[in-house]
């Protein structure tokens, strides 16, 4: 693979040397049978900037200082969200009781769990996040690091995961004719906490790639 992206490099630096345009090099990788991904990611490894020979873009490098950053960026979304959905579902189940719950105290307990985790993780959340989006405005070379990348792609498979398994859930609930107002209102919170990590971290996929089909 290594030496596949190194040749399309090389192929794109003389093309660029010669006089051809971006988008005639990225139209003759992709009729050669190059992936549309991978002849937009030669031609954006240089920049487009007018000087006689082709100027290569920074590559992306991975430091441990990144990888902690974007390690403590999604565990304490992870956090936050799973605290979230516990949260409200104790709330849905003292506004909605039901003889099987446990008894109060282990409610009140969980309750209490839930808030201590929010106040904690969803400001280190918050302020983590905004450290990264200005490094990532002043870089943009940053948005292409591995771990990034990883762990947002991970996120949108779990987000995702959950969505249809709420889903699933609803249908068979309703299969079954036992689709009560307080299933609803939890599987509303569950496919509401995912489907604004979905969301967000979509739109994250399509700036780090505009022209892409993420």
């Amino acid at each position: 693979m290594m030496a596949a992206n190194e040749e399309l490099k090389r192929f794109v630096r003389d093309g660029l040397a010669a006089g051809a345009s971006r988008e005639q090099l990225a139209q003759a990788l992709r009729q050669a049978g190059w992936a549309a991904a991978q002849a937009r990611g030669a031609v954006a490894s240089f920049a487009d900037v007018e000087f006689p020979i082709p100027v290569p873009r920074p590559r992306p490098h991975l430091s441990a200082r990144d990888a902690f950053l974007h390690l403590l960026l999604f565990s304490t979304l992870y956090v936050s969200a799973i605290n979230l959905g516990r949260l409200l579902f104790q709330l849905i189940n003292l506004a909605l009781p039901d003889p099987t719950d446990l008894p109060r105290a282990f409610a009140d307990e969980a309750i209490r769990w839930s808030i201590a985790s929010l106040v904690v993780a969803f400001p280190v959340f918050l302020g983590v996040s905004r450290r990264v989006g200005r490094e990532l405005a002043a870089d943009a070379a940053r948005r292409a690091s591995a771990v990034r990348r990883w762990l947002t792609w991970m996120t949108l498979f779990v987000a995702a995961g959950v969505i249809l398994g709420t889903v699933i859930g609803l249908v068979y609930n309703l299969l079954g004719g036992e689709l009560t107002v307080r299933f609803l209102l939890k599987a509303a919170t569950v496919g509401g906490i995912a489907g604004t990590a979905l969301w967000h971290y979509r739109a994250d996929v399509r700036a780090d790639d505009p022209e892409g089909v993420a």
